[in-house]
């Protein structure tokens, strides 16, 4: 029941209608050093349809392991730091964590988009640290384990959050 009732608030509920992509953003996705798979062009053009509509997204991009989802999620992350928003990036183990900020960084590099990691890894003063910069919008991509989902984790504009691994998260979370 609870379910029904969250997907059909969920359907009602209006969210963030991301713009087209610009030239930074085609600049971005010139720089991948691969040739897109037709799966992931597929996956990329779908996500960004959804992103540009004002129904809040909710989507599933599944694929075994190299096959390219990773790159998906850094074009998503990527229009929504060419919109002013903010992107939460939730990974369940705190290697994992490391690993895709070290990619986002990686790619991103010439950007200059403001990536930070929070996870055990960080210790408590740099936590506090991060946490106030993300407060204040000076974080635009936030990569982290469940510590993203505490309390005293608060956005300035956050508008969009990728789940990897998904099946590690419950519906609560």
């Amino acid at each position: 029941k609870e379910l029904l009732k969250l997907f059909a608030e969920r359907q009602a509920a209006k969210g963030h209608s991301f713009g087209p992509d610009n030239d930074l953003q085609d600049q971005f996705e010139e720089t991948f050093p691969y040739e897109e798979t037709p799966g992931q062009i597929k996956a990329i053009m779908d996500v960004k349809k959804d992103m540009e509509t004002d129904q809040p997204m909710d989507r599933l991009v599944c694929g075994d392991v190299g096959f390219g989802k990773t790159e998906v999620a850094m074009r998503a992350a990527f229009k929504a730091f060419t919109n002013q928003k903010q992107v939460a990036f939730i990974s369940p183990i705190t290697i994992l964590a490391d690993q895709h900020y070290k990619s986002f960084q990686k790619r991103m590099a010439d950007f200059h988009v403001r990536i930070e990691l929070l996870s055990r890894f960080k210790s408590k003063a740099q936590q506090k640290i991060i946490l106030e910069k993300l407060a204040k919008g000076e974080v635009d991509i936030i990569i982290g384990t469940h510590r993203l989902l505490q309390t005293d984790v608060q956005f300035k504009n956050l508008g969009l959050l990728m789940i990897d691994e998904e099946q590690r998260f419950g519906v609560d979370q």
